[in-house]
Parts: structure tokens; sequence; C-alpha cells
């Protein structure tokens, strides 16, 4: 199908624009994302599977990194990387670390912008009781590319009404 000349703005769940352009479906098989290592010690980011929505992130750290209980380290990758305008990188933890050693993102979910060209950095806190360690070369997080949806703000006096309202926090029986 050609995407180049599709003229409605109404596009389904797993439709998305890169760069301008808009893929429907699955329609992008891969895409090719610039990558720079900053340190010679760095790994490229790998992925588990063929399938695996995320690639492992790797500290570059050439000595063992303690985390001393309830403490945030920042964790250097060495590299930066280049997305296409229109997907931004998300840094999710690892299963594996948040369940066995009690290490989790110290923001929850990192944001690598597409005009950012500095080094990814992940920020562990240990929230465990015991000192945890980080190996050199060990997996530290998960970097999972996402399309957004760039905005425009436009201030108004009112906002439209809806059955809900301005119920917040647990008004729809769920709190």
């Amino acid at each position: 199908m050609n995407t180049n000349n599709i003229k409605s703005n109404i596009y389904k769940a797993n439709d998305y624009c890169v760069d301008g352009r808009v893929y429907i479906g699955n329609g992008l098989s891969s895409m090719k994302v610039k990558i720079k290592k900053l340190d010679s010690n760095a790994v490229i980011p790998t992925r588990g599977s063929e399938e695996s929505a995320g690639m492992d992130l790797y500290s570059c750290a050439s000595d063992r990194i303690i985390i001393m209980p309830h403490e945030t380290v920042t964790i250097h990758t060495g590299i930066a990387v280049e997305f296409p305008k229109g997907i931004f990188g998300g840094i999710f933890a690892r299963s594996g670390l948040s369940c066995k050693k009690g290490l989790a993102l110290a923001n929850k979910v990192g944001v690598v912008d597409s005009d950012y060209r500095g080094e990814v950095i992940v920020a562990l806190h240990n929230d465990s009781d015991v000192p945890q360690t980080i190996e050199p070369m060990e997996r530290v997080a998960q970097l999972i590319l996402l399309p957004y949806i760039p905005i425009e703000l436009e201030e108004v006096e009112e906002l439209s009404d809806t059955e809900r309202g301005t119920g917040g926090f647990g008004s729809t029986g769920g709190f």
C-alpha cells in the first residue's frame, strides 16, 4: 500500500508516523538507528530473541559497581544513539534485576529523545536492604523504540464536558 497518499487523519492503533511518513499496520519491518560507541568498553545493545521488543543496555564500567541499600547510582552505557524523527527510546527495567536484586530504574521509565546525542545513562536505585553489585558489561536496562505524536498546546478558557468530568483517583471505582 502506498502510504504517501493517505488523506485521512484517522489512524489505527498499530499505525505510526516516522519522519513524516505514515506506516500502516506492521508495514515497517525494520528501521536503521545510528549508534556510536563513546567508550572502548561499550557493548552495542542486543536482543534476547528475534522478536524481543527491548534491546539490552549494558554497563560499560571497567570495575564492578556497588549500589548501597536505598542508594541511586548512574550507570554509563558508553553509547549514544540517533533515532529517526517521530521515535524516542524508552528505557525500561530488566525484570531479572528488579525481581532478583531489588534494582529498578530510579525514574521508572527513562526517555531518550530523538534530538538527544549524548550518552545513554541508566539511573539504578537499590530498593533492597543489602548492597547490590553491577558487574562490568552486565545488562542493566532495556531500550524500546516507541513512536510519539507531536502536539501543540492550545490554551482555552473551558474544556468540553464529559460524563466523568473532574473525577480523579478512585472516581471510576478502581481505588
